[in-house]
């Protein structure tokens, strides 16, 4: 049973920096594409930032994030993680992680479709 629990989130004010984790475990990790998504009330799930075994040359980010946002993975720690520094007012949302057990992502930022497994969220609050 594949299971991703997310953690980091809290309240910031803009300018500042949050760095998220996903704990994966049930033999997905080592093989799977994984991505951060987020959702911001009365508005769709968004792509966030993607990667997958290729490690940073293979991550692919949402424009919003690009310059901002890091997306890692410690293959021994089964751990992904999400580096968001310079962060703003509309960086407000719940924040998932998602995997799907392909090797490889598809090019560009991540779809929700392309994804079968997702963690529970982790609050990001960003104040002015």
């Amino acid at each position: 049973q594949v299971q991703l629990v997310e953690s980091g989130g809290g309240s910031v004010q803009a300018g500042g920096s949050l760095r998220l984790s996903c704990a994966a475990s049930g033999n997905i990790y080592s093989g799977a594409c994984m991505a951060w998504f987020r959702q911001a009330p009365g508005k769709e799930r968004e792509g966030v930032a993607s990667i997958d075994r290729g490690g940073s040359d293979s991550a692919s980010y949402a424009d919003s994030v690009k310059g901002r946002f890091t997306i890692s993975r410690d293959n021994a720690k089964t751990t992904l993680y999400l580096q968001m520094n310079s962060l703003k007012p509309e960086d407000t949302a719940m924040y998932y992680c998602a995997a799907v057990p392909y090797s490889y992502c598809y090019p560009g930022p991540p779809r929700t479709s392309h994804f079968h497994y997702w963690g529970q969220g982790t609050q990001v609050t960003v104040s002015s």
